[in-house]
């Protein structure tokens, strides 16, 4: 243990700093912090009860923690027709029942991964074209389970817990129509009879969980080659505004969106190219603009 063999009074900053660095060159940055504030915890708490007289954990640097969001690539086009193509492997359809639907759902319309297993059959106006995002299931955890409220069966005995959206955001998306197609043939295949509250994604009746989830969703990026994670980047590579995107995923206001996302919209720089490298594209499938007039400009 590195200071087992110390007093509490004897270490210094300096100890901390040397164990810090000894860290860096083998861990994670999260792991070096959770680590290092279970420490800070034990000299606070003896600052607190005046076993020593200060916090040698005072001033000490950890290594940069990678923001999530810089992690964050938007997925092209080719990409999420990939994604979709590896969702239910045709030698192994029984792998990933019905998945595709999911991944879909989770790309088109912007919902998060316990949102998209809230869904009922019935949220879905099939002829409006929209899909009301009223609940959320998540895990139960033993405080859930013991206070024996909004509790569901979920797949494979797991039990799952039915809460309100993040945020409060219950909200109405407007959907495609492709994605209104894959979601009405998914019901056709396999929830076709049933209550309006009948889970759109199930097995026996019972809905999805997070590990499930989880375990298709890491298959299905690794059959595709992809290492995305599903968000609402898609909604953003297709142009979307940032008032769009923050309604679709139901966050609190545009600055939040765009505090977590904002990295991933085109700049003024890629948004000049593109419109130039359209207009070039149509000067240049004119009939009569060849080589040889693309030369005769050059030169002039």
């Amino acid at each position: 243990m590195t200071f087992g063999d110390m007093q509490l009074r004897s270490i210094r900053r300096s100890h901390i700093e040397a164990w810090v660095k000894n860290m860096t060159s083998r861990l994670a940055p999260t792991t070096i912090d959770t680590r290092f504030t279970i420490v800070r915890g034990v000299f606070r708490a003896a600052v607190a009860d005046r076993l020593i007289a200060s916090d040698p954990t005072v001033g000490v640097v950890l290594p940069r923690k990678r923001k999530a969001e810089a992690a964050m690539r938007i997925p092209t086009h080719a990409d999420l027709a990939k994604l979709l193509n590896a969702a239910e492997p045709p030698k192994r359809p029984r792998s990933r029942p019905s998945f595709t639907a999911y991944v879909a759902l989770c790309a088109f319309a912007g919902l998060r991964r316990g949102e998209a297993l809230g869904v009922q059959v019935g949220d879905v106006d099939f002829l409006g074209r929209t899909l009301r995002v009223a609940r959320q299931l998540q895990r139960a955890k033993a405080a859930d389970i013991t206070e024996g409220k909004n509790l569901v069966d979920a797949a494979g005995g797991i039990t799952v817990v039915v809460r309100r959206p993040k945020y409060g955001s219950e909200r109405t998306i407007y959907l495609p129509d492709e994605l209104i197609e894959i979601l009405s043939e998914h019901v056709r295949q396999h929830t076709p009879t049933g209550m309006p509250d009948r889970w759109l994604f199930d097995e026996g009746g019972k809905p999805w969980h997070d590990n499930l989830v989880d375990y298709r969703w890491r298959s299905t990026r690794t059959d595709a080659g992809l290492t995305h994670k599903l968000h609402a980047s898609g909604l953003i590579a297709a142009g979307c505004d940032v008032v769009t995107v923050q309604r679709a995923m139901g966050r609190a206001s545009a600055t939040t969106t765009l505090s977590t996302y904002a990295h991933l919209w085109p700049t003024v720089e890629d948004k000049t190219r593109a419109a130039a490298s359209a207009m070039a594209a149509t000067v240049l499938a004119t009939e009569g603009s060849g080589t040889s007039r693309t030369r005769e400009v050059r030169e002039w």
